[in-house]
């Protein structure tokens, strides 16, 4: 009978390198962790960064895109050459960079001048008076393009700075190379260094952790969007603009410093962990003869699943590189895998990356409350749908097939729901001159109207200055001048405008700073928006992490982390990168009215037509992942074709094991009833050695 001893230094052995494992575990969750609240909060801040260097939203599309320029120019060599190296201590390089390139994003604050927002009214000081908005002259008086004389060349020197937007640019490529590494290596350290039945839950952990981190994100971008954005440099009581007015631009820099220290400390860990880790399993060993050791030598529990080569040389793995690329691309389940999520994913990035957005303009939330939504309400449904997707995952066990069926699923399920979203609309903001003729002020029409009538004819007003006013007869008007008021009195927020031509039949009715609050259509409507979407959230999310495991096990392990590296690439590439360009250019097509720079040209969009932003958002949104369902047809025929070969395959190698044991039955059978002598030791040990 086999004995059975226990090896302590073994035991020993594991116990202290499953701890390694367990801090890493917590190390690679903490880093998914800062990495997703950066991310979370650039995609907050977009209102923002528009409104402080003026810029349209293709142009804030090409500053999220630029992320996954980062991480085009590394991921294929990282995820390579990664694997075969040090894992930790790459995914440490790659957070110090992301820390360095989140500071570098926060820096255009410090060299640009004070915020400056377009007003018509100049506030005096210790004064209860404030000029005369609607001054007497004539609109000849004014240059063809709307602007007084006198601010033809104001400031254009100092204009240059809001070029500075390169530098949050240029800090975002350089926060992507650093995130390059810690996808594909992180995730095929676990799946390599632990059991296959448990690798499903560690990794459904830690990318619930990387949704925990965008909560913390947007929470951190309603906070800082409250905050003036230069806190602390100017007197507050000066400040005439409040946080729902379309020109307040918050402290958007104060949160790229405190993502940037919480990335650098996510880097700390890695530098202390061993290059590998010994896979979980039975800590016992057999004491028994030479062909029973042999067996347990070759145990699965007692080898790593996928052994990088500890000594190969840089030329060697340069020379293996393109055919083990090859080899992944000739994988036709992989390849229709790769096209779905790609046009899936541009669904994703393009609806999340400006939803902040939509719910400002289209339910008239400032962009405070519209970042807090999003981190309370919508995204912790994310992170409990794709925890409860790997929990379903290991209770039912489910292999490939059923992963697939189960990600479809819960797709084509929120696809549906989402539809719903198009019948919650709310009634454009009434403008004069916008959305309202002067002369039709009950009915709203996005023809082109004019912004100069009889009530303001004798005021010499711009037509490109934004300081909008709201009249008693709760109409928005573009300025107190061009609603004819010829007089104010009240300092800063609390001034009032009177004598106003163009408000009321009598034109005597009065005005107040910013545009109208009026929303009691929006405020029925957005808690239907809130529940829909939030439900929506976590049934596409149910099948996120059953659909990663589908991409990690319909590969050779030896491939996983290329896989999982190029993986990200063509995502990033094809997705990340045109997907907020291209959302934010048919989100441009619908402004109504833009903002003008000092010097001439345009500057950030001030209100939008929020019939046709509806339409294009969720059609563009719907259309896409429509398309994605229409190839998962193919997907499906070939993942079974797949399937049936490798069943096929198993059943022929058992068949051949069966086929040698029966042959050397019946040579034994031939050997017992020869007429030979039967136990000799030469033809007991010679029959053994056959058996």
């Amino acid at each position: 009978m086999a004995c059975f001893y226990v090896d302590v230094k073994s035991v020993n052995l594991f116990l202290f390198m499953s701890v390694f494992f367990q801090i890493f575990l917590v190390a690679l969750s903490f880093a998914y962790f800062a990495k997703a609240l950066s991310g979370s909060y650039m995609k907050s801040t977009i209102t923002q960064l528009e409104r402080r260097f003026d810029i349209p939203s293709y142009l804030i599309g090409v500053i999220d895109g630029s992320f996954e320029i980062g991480n085009l120019l590394v991921i294929a060599f990282v995820s390579y050459f990664g694997a075969k190296l040090h894992r930790p201590k790459i995914i440490a390089m790659g957070c110090v960079l992301m820390s360095i390139g989140t500071f570098i994003i926060a820096l255009p604050h410090f060299l640009i001048g004070r915020y400056e927002y377009e007003t018509s009214v100049r506030w005096v000081e210790n004064s209860t008076l404030s000029p005369a908005p609607c001054r007497a002259g004539l609109p000849a008086e004014l240059t063809q393009d709307g602007k007084r004389p006198q601010e033809q060349s104001t400031d254009c020197e100092s204009e240059s700075n809001l070029s500075m937007w390169i530098y949050v640019l240029l800090g975002n490529v350089l926060r992507g190379i650093g995130e390059t590494p810690v996808q594909p290596l992180g995730i095929s350290y676990i799946d390599d260094f632990t059991t296959e039945e448990n690798a499903a839950l560690y990794i459904g952990c830690v990318q619930t952790i990387s949704v925990v981190g965008p909560v913390f994100g947007y929470l951190l971008g309603s906070l800082c969007a409250k905050i003036y954005v230069d806190i602390g440099f100017v007197k507050m009581e000066t400040i005439t603009i409040t946080p729902d007015d379309s020109r307040w631009v918050g402290a958007w820099w104060l949160g790229y410093l405190v993502a940037g220290v919480i990335t650098l400390l996510s880097a700390i860990p890695f530098w202390f962990l061993p290059r590998s880790l010994p896979v979980p399993g039975p800590h016992f060993q057999r004491k028994d003869n030479d062909e029973q050791k042999g067996f347990i030598k070759d145990h699965p529990h007692l080898k790593k699943k996928y052994t990088a080569d500890e000594h190969t040389g840089f030329i060697e793995m340069a020379k293996d590189f393109i055919p083990t690329l090859r080899t992944l691309l000739a994988h036709p389940v992989y390849l229709i895998y790769l096209c779905v999520t790609v046009i899936q994913l541009n669904s994703l990035i393009g609806m999340v990356t400006y939803k902040p957005k939509y719910i400002e303009q289209h339910f008239r939330q400032s962009a405070s409350k519209a970042n807090f939504l999003m981190g309370v309400i919508n995204i912790p449904a994310v992170a409990l749908g794709m925890f409860s997707g790997g929990l379903l995952m290991k209770r039912f066990k489910l292999n490939i097939m059923g992963a697939a069926k189960f990600a479809f699923s819960t797709s084509l399920i929120g696809y549906v729901l989402s539809m719903f979203f198009f019948a919650m609309s709310c009634e454009n903001a009434k403008v004069a001159g916008v959305t309202l003729s002067y002369d039709k002020i009950d009915e709203i029409s996005y023809d082109k109207h004019s912004l100069f009538t009889a009530c303001n004819r004798d005021c010499v007003c711009s037509s490109n200055e934004w300081d909008p006013v709201c009249g008693e007869n709760g109409i928005t008007y573009l300025s107190p001048c061009l609603a004819g008021c010829s007089t104010s009195a009240g300092l800063r927020n609390n001034t009032v405008f009177s004598n106003c031509s163009c408000i009321g039949v009598g034109g005597n009715l009065t005005a107040n700073t910013g545009q109208c609050l009026e929303k009691d259509d929006c405020d029925s409507m957005f808690p239907y928006f809130l529940a829909l979407s939030v439900i929506t959230s976590f049934i596409i999310s149910l099948g996120g992490t059953p659909g990663y495991m589908l991409l990690i096990r319909c590969i050779k392990p030896e491939l996983k982390s290329l896989a999982l590296g190029f993986h990200t690439l063509a995502t990033r590439t094809l997705a990340g990168i045109p997907a907020p360009i291209y959302f934010g250019a048919i989100i441009d097509t619908t402004c109504l009215r833009w903002g003008q720079k000092k010097c001439g040209g345009i500057g950030a969009c001030r209100i939008y037509n929020t019939t046709a932003y509806r339409i294009a958002y969720l059609g563009l949104t719907l259309s896409l992942r429509t398309v994605s369902f229409i190839i998962c047809i193919p997907g499906f025929i070939l993942l079974g074709r797949q399937l049936k070969k490798e069943e096929q395959d198993a059943i022929h190698a058992l068949s051949n094991g069966g086929t040698e044991l029966e042959a050397l039955r019946k040579e034994e059978c031939v050997i017992l009833n020869s007429d030979q002598p039967l136990h000799t030791p030469e033809n007991s040990t010679d029959r053994h050695t056959r058996l």
